[in-house]
């Protein structure tokens, strides 16, 4: 009898300890290495963040297959501005960060141009676990880079205030008035907050941004005439300067107190730590700097809480997720170490490899996979039919612009939604 409940209970324990390792890790093939593992050489990887300790990370997972393999990462200040000249230099990376928006830019073209092509089925890359929204869409059916990271708008939640006070968190605008509401009669003063000294990722572009893109994401000619800053395109923005307008009336952000919050990254994430904000608005970018900077919030020391980022609910029928590559990594077709180059990138791109690097740095998985980091996790919950991409919608970076000024001017009160529609084309920073 002793023995056959022993042999029940050790099946027990290896079908829970299965269980576990079904639901927390991302189903991916093992890698096998396709290359001497002896093999000796130096890849470099050009970018312009200050360090990628995350990427760093990956390097040494490499290093168990391939021990002799140099991985370096070299920041180049100017990026944007100087990859082109870094290219066609003696001392051209191997692998080095790309941008969407450099595609199709003469300015650009040399990132472009050096790019091997990444959807090329030789080269092997798991290319499946990506969301497929979100990689670039050339005109020759060519991928010049893949995402390694990905970004979205949202909203930091304390999670903690919403039990605290039993209101539930919004799903819809009338969810997200109503709890607005619910918070100030609780004496809260500011139930939502964003920075507002500037249109980039101000509280205006981040609310309303989604719901901006879904009314014209399926009309080609909107599109079109919104590409080429033609001014009557302006009209296409007057269901979303109404939106807003009606945001700013319904009293969910005192702008005044906004504009309090010096900057839209650290002066962003310390204000929320403060503990007195419900929901503060914020670009994946943001979010991603929250874990470095609790222990620089006495606030935050002295009373922590539990947060989130979650979509912002501008329309009454839910949330939509803007779904947009943050960093891309292209392979330098002509590095002299093309094939090792090329074995990182197979090694890099897969589920778990992506996942490790993105939850190390804060940012959101490009993978189709969102379960893994609870930060994210709302957004994994969001409707395909809801799920948006400037890149499938084709709106260029200079239509961005121009929409994201004049969202902007209305939400501040600069302009009336008239002015606005009529101003479109004519915006500048």
């Amino acid at each position: 009898m002793k023995k056959i409940i022993c042999m029940f209970l050790s099946a027990l324990m290896v079908f829970e300890l299965a269980s576990c390792g079904r639901t927390n890790k991302p189903a991916d093939k093992a890698f096998k290495p396709s290359l001497d593992t002896n093999t000796k050489c130096q890849i470099n990887i050009a970018g312009g963040y200050d360090n990628f300790e995350a990427l760093e990370a990956e390097f040494d997972r490499f290093n168990k297959f391939y021990p002799n393999a140099e991985l370096k990462y070299t920041k180049i200040d100017d990026y944007s501005n100087m990859i082109g000249t870094v290219l066609n230099g003696k001392d051209a990376p191997d692998i080095y960060v790309n941008y969407s928006w450099m595609y199709g830019r003469e300015k650009y073209s040399s990132s472009i141009e050096h790019a091997e092509n990444l959807a090329d089925k030789t080269l092997g890359l798991d290319l499946d676990c990506i969301r497929s929204n979100i990689l670039l869409k050339t005109d020759d059916g060519t991928l010049p880079m893949v995402p390694v990271f990905s970004n979205t708008y949202g909203m930091l939640v304390n999670e903690d205030l919403f039990k605290k006070e039993g209101i539930k968190i919004p799903t819809t605008y009338k969810e997200l008035v109503e709890a607005c509401n619910a918070f100030r009669a609780k004496g809260y003063k500011n139930p939502m907050m964003g920075f507002s000294k500037d249109e980039t990722t101000s509280v205006f572009t981040l609310s309303i941004y989604p719901f901006l893109f879904e009314s014209v994401a399926k009309d080609k000619e909107a599109v079109k005439k919104l590409n080429s800053l033609d001014p009557s395109a302006g009209e296409y923005l007057r269901p979303s300067l109404e939106k807003m307008k009606q945001f700013m009336n319904d009293g969910c952000v005192d702008v005044k107190n906004c504009d309090e919050i010096k900057n839209n990254y650290d002066a962003v994430i310390l204000r929320f730590y403060e503990g007195d904000v419900p929901m503060m608005t914020a670009s994946g970018d943001t979010v991603s700097g929250t874990e470095k900077r609790k222990s620089r919030s006495e606030a935050y020391i002295a009373s922590p809480f539990n947060f989130s980022f979650v979509p912002i609910p501008m329309s009454d029928d839910g949330a939509y997720f803007v779904d947009m590559p943050n960093l891309q990594f292209s392979v330098n077709k002509d590095s002299s170490n093309l094939k090792m180059a090329n074995e990182f990138m197979r090694f890099l791109i897969t589920s778990a490899e992506l996942s490790n690097m993105a939850q190390k740095k804060g940012l959101v998985s490009p993978t189709k996979d969102l379960s893994f980091n609870s930060m994210y996790s709302a957004f994994g919950k969001v409707k395909s039919s809801r799920i948006l991409s400037p890149e499938e919608i084709g709106l260029t970076d200079d239509a961005l612009l121009q929409m994201r000024l004049a969202v902007y001017k209305v939400g501040t009160g600069a302009m009336t939604i008239d002015e606005a529609v009529a101003g479109y084309g004519t915006y500048s920073k």
